[in-house]
């Protein structure tokens, strides 16, 4: 009977991206979430957008990895929890308004506190990859604002 178990779970987490475990955990499988453009109304350039985990009770909270190719930037956004992103490819910029822009490398964590408007993307030159976590207060994760020019993008 164990045996026939194991065989039901095994073909089951081949068929599916998202498999409940009997103990009730979720497996998410790599390659089996939808990446998308990441909208022209929040980003400058090829961004691609992959949400990895969604705000579900009691987990207020979602994350989602983004690709940003190089020249790409978010909008300048605020988080009314605070933000952290996990940089895990490449290099890329970030900038808190009225600081000078960051560098960040793979292995940097950046938390952003609440309230902090800020931006984050590729450098001009390079590509970066970056996973970003935020919780919701109020059910809201982020407030969208205005595009980074290219004169505060480029620091001239």
């Amino acid at each position: 009977m164990n045996k026939l178990k194991a065989l039901m779970l095994t073909s089951l987490m081949a068929v599916s991206s998202s498999v409940v475990l009997a103990g009730g955990m979720e497996i998410s499988k790599n390659g089996s979430r939808e990446v998308m453009d990441g909208p022209a109304d929040k980003f400058t350039g090829d961004a691609k957008v992959e949400m990895l985990f969604s705000n579900k009770e009691p987990f207020a909270v979602n994350g989602g990895k983004v690709r940003f190719m190089p020249g790409a930037r978010s909008n300048w956004h605020t988080h009314p929890a605070g933000q952290v992103l996990i940089v895990t490819d490449g290099q890329g910029w970030v900038q808190e308004e009225g600081k000078p822009k960051q560098v960040m490398n793979p292995g940097d964590v950046i938390w952003c506190p609440p309230g902090v408007k800020h931006w984050h993307g590729a450098t001009d030159k390079t590509a970066v990859t970056h996973s970003a976590i935020q919780q919701f207060k109020e059910g809201k994760n982020v407030e969208w604002l205005e595009p980074v020019t290219d004169k505060q993008y480029l620091g001239k």
